[in-house]
């Protein structure tokens, strides 16, 4: 995966952001027990909850699994952006799943971000979005402190639409 356009890699996995980029954590309540926690986990590693909050998603396969390349897009066509990504690291577990993809050649950031499911010892089911990045495009450099709150804002939506999903079924 020497194609991706940062380091260190994988960092998400273990919830860590690196110094020299723009960090974040949203950590979201799903719902509780076992089945929520089958159904968020599943609507994550399927990339359902990402096409389902409205974004693009032209995967390489069905499910997040290392190795598999993504292009991400973010609002509507002409002013479609893309955004390439690889994931990096997948799991799948009895109290834990998600994934983390790092960005490519031609993202308008670098860095990675990670979506991850867990089944907490209380039954509660939670979904946290760990990212951190930085500018890779002169016009994302622009949007200053904008560009957090659109990012935080988008975990904050991943949340609300996996909460739907995962009690919907």
């Amino acid at each position: 995966m020497d194609d991706l356009t940062y380091a260190p890699v994988g960092a998400t996995r273990e919830g860590r952001s690196p110094a020299g980029y723009d960090s974040f954590t949203v950590r979201t309540r799903i719902g509780a027990g076992p089945a929520a926690y089958r159904a968020a986990t599943e609507a994550v590693l399927t990339f359902r909850m990402h096409r389902a909050v409205g974004v693009t998603i032209d995967a390489e396969g069905p499910r997040a699994a290392p190795g598999v390349r993504l292009v991400v897009g973010l609002g509507r066509r002409p002013l479609r952006i893309l955004a390439p990504c690889r994931v990096v690291w997948a799991e799948q577990g009895e109290r834990r799943g998600g994934f983390g993809y790092g960005t490519l050649a031609g993202h308008p950031e670098t860095g990675e971000e990670a979506f991850v499911v867990e089944w907490a010892d209380d039954g509660a089911v939670w979904l946290t979005v760990t990212a951190y990045s930085r500018p890779a495009a002169r016009w994302v450099a622009t949007m200053g402190p904008l560009l957090g709150v659109f990012q935080r804002g988008y975990a904050r939506r991943c949340g609300r639409v996996l909460r739907r999903l995962a009690n919907v079924g």
